[in-house]
């Protein structure tokens, strides 16, 4: 995006990049909007923006993102500044998306699966142990929520969560796994079988269990 908008950039414009990237693209990106004297300053939305909405917590970086903060603070955002050096905003959100975007995965790989063998009770009784703060049923039941309704545009952000892990010299085996457990979930909802996209009812289960079902009985079909 950054290379197709940079012949139309005015001077000194700020150039403010949303788009969940590695650090190694944020930092190609910039090269095309610095080299016609506009002020790219790279920015990492943190967390589900639905609940904020543009008071969304927002991280920026590079040289420009000291100046570009109080103007768009007074327009309502709420940024806050990561460092002055590119790539180390979106390494944050990139690297925590490792995990959120983990979670998710491994909760729907783990609960169909229990849920296939009759076994989640007892799975669910163990994690509660092990994590008393966390009510499973209810994280589950959003997980599988917001992976139906979302699942490509997470699955595209994954792979580029990849890459960050492999210009830190890491195999991505984590993230290349959650990339196609997240991109599997969206083509079983692309192909209908949560129910028809952009209705009330899409991806609203109350329970967890509604949609693994839909799921596990999708694999005996094939």
């Amino acid at each position: 995006m950054a290379e197709a908008c940079a012949p139309a950039l005015p001077r000194e414009c700020f150039f403010l990049d949303f788009n969940s990237a590695s650090p190694g693209a944020k930092m190609r990106a910039a090269e095309f909007v610095d080299g016609v004297g506009a002020r790219y300053v790279e920015g990492a939305v943190m967390t589900s923006v639905p609940p904020y909405r543009i008071k969304v917590p927002l991280l920026l970086g590079g040289p420009d993102a000291a100046a570009l903060a109080p103007l768009i603070e007074a327009i309502g955002f709420a940024p806050r500044v990561a460092s002055e050096r590119l790539g180390v905003a979106s390494a944050t959100k990139m690297c925590r998306s490792v995990m959120i975007k983990g979670l998710e995965a491994m909760v729907i790989e783990s609960f169909t699966a229990a849920r296939h063998y009759g076994v989640e009770d007892a799975v669910l009784a163990s994690l509660k142990e092990t994590f008393p703060g966390i009510d499973w049923e209810r994280q589950a039941s959003y997980f599988f929520q917001r992976v139906i309704e979302h699942g490509r545009r997470r699955s595209e952000e994954v792979r580029e969560v990849a890459e960050t892990v492999r210009e830190a010299g890491l195999t991505p085996w984590s993230a290349a796994g959650t990339a196609e457990r997240q991109a599997w979930i969206a083509d079983l909802a692309d192909a209908g079988l949560f129910g028809q996209r952009g209705s009330p009812g899409f991806a609203r289960s109350a329970d967890w269990r509604t949609e693994a079902d839909r799921i596990l009985a999708s694999l005996k079909k094939d």
